[in-house]
């Protein structure tokens, strides 16, 4: 009964539904015979961002006739944790004609997930009807906005095409071809007991032991490999630094490693317009109860007493730092996030340093976790080819909207079977030889690389140089105060003020702390002349030639606060000749926390940073004394971009960035939304330090 009822009901909703989920191609009839490695002579050669007859190879590989017909199903497996808690995992099997799971062990993909197990259903129902998966991709193809102020609509839409959804949920066709697939509820949501640990210790250890768990079933040959997008990225980071034994690859998309200073509190701004509803979400659908089992008269008990328990995971924390007037009146929770070695913080940052497995990471631009991506990319100690690297100009939730045409990466899902073939089943398909770092140029196209940002040897490599913000007038921006950047520094002494206001909620930062939702207004997300009416602007001379942008970006303030602390918003932009002003890369900080970690930072030959990594601790807080000029160095996260001839380089400042950012009330208090200082001081300049290769003429 609970079986027919399950089916029936994914079915149902996924018809309703399926337009949010449908990705991918559509699965093809099973006819041929099961992949052999195959010989070097044989290979594909990898070229170019779209793998060139490799790349053409691995998407016929994906699409093509698999070897299996079908995929047969166990649902809300029980998984024993080593405490006592039962874990609810569904388990898809590649299956005969007849729907019968095969008998042969095969190479394992483990995902783990707090959005449950439902979502999974859903989508891979959607491509179990046949010709709707296809009817829908093809609707969306249709839907082009290209050439209007709604073209973030079509970023949107391509991305259900690109493959980013299978690798959400689950993909038919990998199973078909010779994977078995377990999607895992984490502990503390879905159908799964116990209290969510939010990717700390106790689900760390968790992961670990259903990989375990997952490699001595009969089903497995023991060869695990981990996928999934966010959070499950997050936790093929984290697990495969504990190095498992059974783990042998993994696909994380747009995963981070350091989630204080990517989402939570970046500099110290509380991560507003996304954390709240990003645990909103996870509370609510944790608490939807397992109405099969219900149904068939065996509700889990130590469920529902585990949800009884805890049933709004961390949002009296979320109250708690948006209702206390004083950092002493903090949540205990709150306060360990928010301080430097505390062990809940420590739990929460990733070691790519350990990682020993083959490791592809696919992240964006403007991603939620940008800052991390290129870092857990450069910090993995495996050659390049087993560790790979691709950035497309995208949010959080459009990763798959440039890939799958010539010239264009193939899509997600077909990268993802191609580094699985490569290593959990030893097929020599040339995906080691792709990249491996693959780059969409901001302002241009795709490019190929050996390395980004401190692993860029040769013609990679950026030369770093200073640009000098100076208040010289440029006469290209309409702005709270329109300076220029300048190649040599200036003998000015100037004070500009800048004001806390609402312009931000019209920008880059709003529509990538949305995790790309508010994307589909191009007039704030693609250009950023609304938020700077609130601003500071520093604008070059145009560049002579194409100048790329490759590698982390730093840029040091001379600040004077009105009150114990200021709230600082940097962003780094391409302005074209029509004065459209595009975001880069952008980074803030907050005054008091401006105390840098010298370990996790970096400088260029110059000694200026590239990457001032702040400890963002509150026992480390040094409130600014109103009045007296304060430096900050602010980290802006790696971009690659190129400066077209004709373009500018533009830098703005602001005193404020809700609601991607907004402190913690204590912080904020501390600021008084008082008006904010730049104080150009040629003893003290302030400055951007860019990554530069070409010659820009400035």
């Amino acid at each position: 009964m609970k079986y027919a009822l399950r089916a029936t009901v994914a079915t149902v909703v996924a018809a309703v539904l399926v337009p949010f989920l449908a990705s991918g191609a559509s699965a093809a009839p099973a006819l041929s015979d099961p992949a052999a490695p195959t010989p070097d002579s044989a290979v594909p050669i990898s070229t170019g961002p779209d793998g060139g007859a490799a790349g053409a190879a691995w998407t016929a590989t994906h699409d093509g006739p698999q070897q299996y017909p079908r995929v047969f199903i166990d649902w809300d497996v029980p998984i024993t944790m080593s405490d006592g808690t039962v874990l609810k995992g569904n388990v898809y099997h590649p299956a005969d004609d007849s729907g019968r799971p095969i008998d042969t062990p095969t190479p394992t993909v483990v995902n783990l997930t707090p959005y449950t197990k439902l979502v999974s259903n859903l989508a891979d129902h959607a491509q179990s009807i046949p010709g709707l998966s296809d009817a829908l991709l093809e609707f969306f193809r249709q839907i082009d906005f290209s050439d209007t102020p709604l073209s973030g609509v079509t970023d949107m839409t391509k991305a259900f095409g690109g493959g980013e959804l299978r690798n959400f949920t689950v993909d038919r066709q990998l199973i078909r071809s010779g994977y078995t697939q377990v999607v895992v509820d984490v502990r503390g949501t879905g159908f799964s007991q116990g209290v969510w640990d939010m990717l700390r210790q106790r689900e760390q250890r968790d992961t670990v032991e259903v990989i375990d768990w997952a490699a001595r079933q009969p089903w497995s040959n023991g060869r695990i490999g981990m996928n999934g997008i966010s959070y499950s990225g997050i936790n093929q980071v984290q697990v495969a630094a504990e190095r498992p034994p059974a783990l042998r690859a993994i696909f994380p998309v747009v995963p981070g490693s350091d989630l204080v200073d990517d989402v939570l509190a970046p500099g110290g701004g509380f991560g507003f317009n996304f954390i709240p509803l990003w645990l909103t979400a996870i509370n609510g659908l944790k608490l939807i109860p397992d109405l099969a089992a219900a149904l068939d008269g065996r509700l889990d008990t130590r469920w529902l007493a585990d949800r009884a328990r805890d049933p709004l995971t961390f949002m009296d924390v979320l109250l708690n730092v948006y209702t206390a007037t004083k950092v002493d009146d903090l949540d205990t929770r709150a306060k360990e996030l928010l301080t430097d070695g505390s062990a809940p913080r420590q739990a929460w940052f990733g070691e790519p340093s350990r990682i020993q497995v083959p490791t592809f990471v696919t992240g964006g631009w403007h991603d939620l976790f940008t800052y991390s991506e290129s870092k857990i990319y450069n910090e993995i100690p495996l050659p390049a080819g087993q560790k790979q690297l691709l950035m497309g100009n995208t949010y959080h939730v459009n990763s798959g909207n440039e890939y799958g045409k010539p010239g264009l990466p193939p899509r997600l899902d077909v990268l993802q079977r191609a580094w699985f073939d490569k290593w959990l089943k030893d097929i020599d398909n040339g995906i080691d030889r792709f990249g491996p770092v693959t780059l969409r140029q901001q302002g241009g196209g795709w490019v190929t690389s050996g390395g980004f940002g401190p692993s860029a040897t040769g013609a990679d490599a950026a030369e770093y140089r200073r640009m000098y913000l100076s208040a010289a007038r440029s006469g290209t921006a309409n702005s709270g105060y329109d300076g220029t950047l300048s190649g040599t520094a200036t003998s000015e002494d100037a004070r500009l003020t800048v004001a806390p206001g609402l312009t931000s909620l019209c920008s880059n930062d709003a529509a990538q702390g949305s995790a790309g939702a508010l994307s589909i207004i191009d007039g704030c997300a693609k250009d950023s002349r609304v938020e700077e009416l609130n601003g500071l602007t520093f604008t070059s001379e145009p560049v002579a030639e194409a100048t790329d942008l490759s590698g982390p970006i730093a840029v040091r303030l001379n600040t004077v606060q009105d009150a114990a602390d200021g709230y600082w918003v940097v962003t780094v932009n391409d302005v074209a000749p029509d004065g459209r002003s595009s975001v880069l890369s952008s980074g803030q900080l907050m005054a008091s926390l401006r105390q840098v970690d010298e370990a996790n930072s970096s400088r260029s030959a110059s000694g200026d940073y590239t990457d001032p990594r702040a400890f963002t601790s509150l026992d480390r807080r040094e409130p600014t004394v109103p009045g007296e000029a304060t430096t900050l160095d602010i980290a802006l996260p790696a971009t690659e971009a190129v400066l077209r001839p004709g373009h500018r380089l533009r830098v703005d400042v602001y005193a404020g960035n809700f609601p991607k950012g907004l402190p913690v009330l204590p912080l904020l208090l501390d600021t008084g939304l008082r008006p904010q200082h730049l104080q150009l001081d040629p003893a003290r300049p302030s400055f951007v330090n860019l990554p530069v290769r070409g010659n820009p003429g400035w």
